[in-house]
Formats: structure tokens, sequence, C-alpha cells
């Protein structure tokens, strides 16, 4: 199958144009359909495709003159943006040049710029930033919104519940994934009157909608592999997520200092390295790069600022994933088959 090509913002990131490359090459040999649009400083992308002759074929420059800092403030970015490497690549998927864009860059300016210039869809109010978090289960599960909207209503998080389902069966292969909305515990009565109304919205769905709706969830649970789509509004979906990130860092960091405590537990370190190895790669962030905006006109992917080249070419996989599987379309469809209130489940 051949792919639209991917407008890569080269410029964005914590470790800019060289690892952006390498993550675009790694992603190329992995899949040699991928074809890509490399925006930003052009002698710089040039210099770095040097290395990557895989790549350099199956790449187009787009020359942009600035970049946005990581700093930056979403209203000055937007003003900039038809300058900047992060704005142009979003105007590439704008007119039709690139199929999809990823940024590791700035991710209040990617999502103005991406708002502004895409809009959101037809049925959608607002789009809300989604990422798959990995679980004890055997699939990951998606969790949105993570920090595009800070106070959402529940007609926002109906529509939320709607678009994760949709990414949740594209990324884990489920026809029906469990929906959850993030709560401060599991009864009817807990919560804001957001959450309760959105809960009652989403048990009275007809059943038009492929997902299944199982009520409230807390954070110490949503890791647990017992649900496939937790929804919530992004000021506490993004705490959540810096919390289970920074629970992975102290558990590995525990580790590492209690291997090296003594002698006895460096041979310890030895017998169980596989193990350890095998946790390393499950709680390791690049191996799950790739947050997505969902509800928009096209495909915009955030990648961490910090990702290394691994993580690059999997925020890159993502993309292609969503590309191949028509995921625009499927929220369409799904908004379509809803009710007067776009929301849908099947309380099982």
């Amino acid at each position: 199958m051949t792919l639209p090509r991917i407008a890569l913002d080269a410029m964005g990131g914590d470790h800019g144009v060289r690892v952006m490359i390498e993550g675009a090459a790694l992603a190329r040999r992995r899949h040699d359909r991928f074809k890509f649009l490399l925006v930003g400083d052009e002698e710089r992308i040039k210099n770095a495709l040097d290395n990557h002759p895989n790549l350099r074929g199956a790449s187009e420059i787009l020359h942009a003159p600035e970049a946005v800092s990581g700093d930056e403030k979403p209203t000055q970015a937007l003003r900039r943006a038809r300058k900047t490497s992060m704005g142009l690549a979003i105007d590439a998927v704008k007119k039709g040049n690139a199929g999809a864009a990823v940024s590791a860059g700035n991710t209040g300016a990617l999502m103005a710029m991406a708002k502004l210039s895409l809009r959101t869809m037809p049925g959608i109010d607002r789009p809300a930033l989604a990422a798959l978090l990995p679980t004890l289960g055997e699939t990951d599960m998606v969790m949105l919104d993570l920090g595009a909207n800070t106070d959402c209503d529940a007609r926002n998080l109906v529509q939320f519940a709607i678009m994760g389902a949709a990414y949740s069966r594209i990324a884990t292969g489920l026809a029906e994934p469990r929906v959850r909305l993030l709560n401060i515990g599991t009864e009817e009565i807990k919560g804001t009157d957001s959450l309760r109304d959105a809960a009652d919205k989403l048990r009275k769905a007809d059943e038009r909608l492929a997902l299944t709706f199982g009520g409230f969830i807390e954070a110490d649970k949503i890791n647990r592999g017992d649900v496939d789509v937790v929804v919530t509004d992004g000021f506490s979906g993004n705490i959540a997520l810096k919390a289970v990130e920074g629970a992975a860092r102290f558990v590995t960091d525990l580790l590492r200092n209690a291997f090296q405590s003594s002698l006895r537990s460096k041979v310890g370190f030895l017998v169980s390295r596989p193990a350890t190895e095998l946790l390393k790669h499950h709680l390791d962030p690049n191996n799950h790069n790739g947050a997505v905006f969902l509800g928009l006109n096209g495909i915009v992917v955030k990648s961490h600022g910090s990702a290394n080249a691994k993580g690059v070419a999997n925020a890159v996989a993502v993309t292609a994933r969503l590309l191949e599987e028509d995921l625009i379309d499927r929220i369409s469809a799904d908004l379509a088959r809803g009710t007067e209130t776009p929301a849908a489940g099947r309380a099982k």
C-alpha cells in the first residue's frame, strides 16, 4: 500500500534535527513504503541526511526559516506559523501536500496551530490529545484528553469517548473497546456534575456504536488491563499521565539503586536481568511514543520532546497506521451513528 507522505517537523524536540532525521530513517528502514516531507532548516536537514541515503531518496525538503521554541506561548507561535517548521508542516496537511504531520515541539503551539488551520470535524466541539499507555493486559489503553482542554463539559466527554473508541479499535484491534470515565470513585454519585451527566448519557445511549461503557474508574486502576479507553478532561488527564510516567521512572530508579547496593544485589541483578530488561522495555516511553490530536480535519501526531530516534520512529509508525486505517472516516462514521447528542455505548 502506498501511503501519503508524512510531514515531519525536523526542528521540534529536545534533541533537534539529528534525532528527528534518525527517527525518520529508522522508520523508513522498518517500512520502505514511508515517504516524508521534511520541514525545517534546509541546510541542516541536508547535512543530517548525508548519513541516511535510504531516507534521502524518499524525502522532499521544505525550508522553514524559523522554529517554535519550547517555552513559546501559543499566541506568539500562531503569529509566526507561516515561517516556522511546525506551522508549515501542518499547512502541508491542510493543502493536501502531506497526509499527516508529526512534531516533537511545543504541545500548546502545536494544538493551537492545528486547530486553527485544520478546524474541528463536524460534530466535534473540541479536539482532544490521546495517547497509548501500557497496561498489565494484552493490549495498550487509550487515554484522552491529556492536556488540550483543561475544562470540559459532559458533551465534550461523550465526544471524547467516541473518538477514543475509534482510535482504540485501530490501535488494539478490539471490536468493542471498554470505555470508562476517570473519577475519584466508582460509585454513580461520585464526581462532578459533568462526569455524572456524561456517564448518564453513555449509559442511555443506543447500541449503534462499537464500544462498551463500564462506568467510572479510579486513577490507580487505569493500567491494570481492565479498560481500553480512559476518558477525562485535559487538566486531570495531564496530571494522571505525569503521575504514571513519574511512577514508572521511580520504579526503574529504585530497582537500579537496589541492585547496586551490594555485591549480593549485583549477583541478583545478573540472575534477574531478563526480567528487568522486559520491565525496562515496558516502561520506556519511547516504546509508546506518539499522541494524536483527535477531532481535527487532518492527522497531527505529537512526539515526546525528549524522544530518541526509536521514539520518533514509533511516532511515525503510529501516524502511518492512522492513515492506513482511515481514522478520520471512522470517527465521522461513529458520529453519524450517534443520537442527538453525539454519544454511544452499551452497558454490559
